[in-house]
């Protein structure tokens, strides 16, 4: 299963106008993990994401998937391998329908047009919204979007699966039910979010970035009761980890 594998190593991407937003960050997923990168904003979490499917390329070091090292030459196997999905699901869905939207990819794939109904079907089952491959994507709700564009990655039976912001812009029903989703994927799952309560589910491990630096890797659990590194790295305990403090009202 070596091609489940993601690793970065001494990545560091410096932007046009000078502004340093990964420094020397290295760290080894392996397959089946679930792993939240996490930071404060600005800290280099999205730019991160955008390595890991070859939208971005490093100043300098590198990013593997499996024993390959992201170029131009394995690009179109890497994304195979590695499904993004954006944080804005209007980033991705483009398509007259919801239906041609999740088909794009494998389309461009060169597969039979019944093997790409199959993948399309099995996708949009699989998300929960087979009822609404006929409509255009405007006219969906939020969640509806995102689960859309999730579809269109799944389509193409990617081994790891990486997401910016999931939760983002979601009401609170629709958040559940995407974190159940979520939960039952067998993927390897790599999320950035500012949903730390999402993280302490979803997330046994925990990648910390604060200004572009990898400031701890470890048990979820740990690094939340970290008040120290929390502080320094301008986070909060999730929710579900703060102490009440309020008084009851006479």
């Amino acid at each position: 299963m070596s091609h489940h594998l993601v690793e970065a190593i001494g990545l560091t991407h410096v932007y046009e106008d000078g502004t340093t937003a990964l420094r020397d960050v290295t760290f080894r997923i392996t397959h089946g993990e679930s792993v939240a990168i996490i930071g404060a904003n600005g800290a280099g979490k999205s730019t991160l994401l955008m390595h890991l499917n070859g939208h971005l390329s490093p100043t300098s070091g590198e990013v593997r998937i499996g024993e390959a090292s992201i170029t131009k030459a394995t690009l179109p196997g890497i994304r195979r391998t590695v499904g993004l999905v954006f944080q804005d699901p209007d980033d991705q869905l483009f398509m007259p329908t919801v239906f041609d939207d999740v088909a794009f990819g494998p389309r461009n794939l060169g597969l039979a047009e019944g093997d790409v109904e199959r993948r399309v079907r099995e996708a949009l089952q699989c998300v929960g919204v087979w009822n609404v491959r006929a409509k255009p994507p405007y006219r969906l709700s939020g969640g509806e979007k995102k689960r859309v564009a999730i579809a269109g990655v799944l389509a193409m039976s990617p081994d790891i699966l990486v997401m910016d912001e999931p939760t983002s812009g979601l009401d609170p029903r629709a958040r559940r039910q995407l974190i159940g989703l979520l939960r039952e994927f067998s993927h390897t799952r790599i999320f950035t979010s500012h949903d730390l309560d999402m993280v302490l589910e979803l997330c046994p491990r925990t990648i910390v970035l604060f200004e572009g630096t990898v400031m701890a890797d470890g048990p979820t659990q740990e690094i939340f009761n970290d008040d120290a590194l929390l502080e320094r790295c301008q986070l909060e305990r999730p929710l579900a980890m703060q102490a009440c403090t309020g008084r009851p009202q006479s």
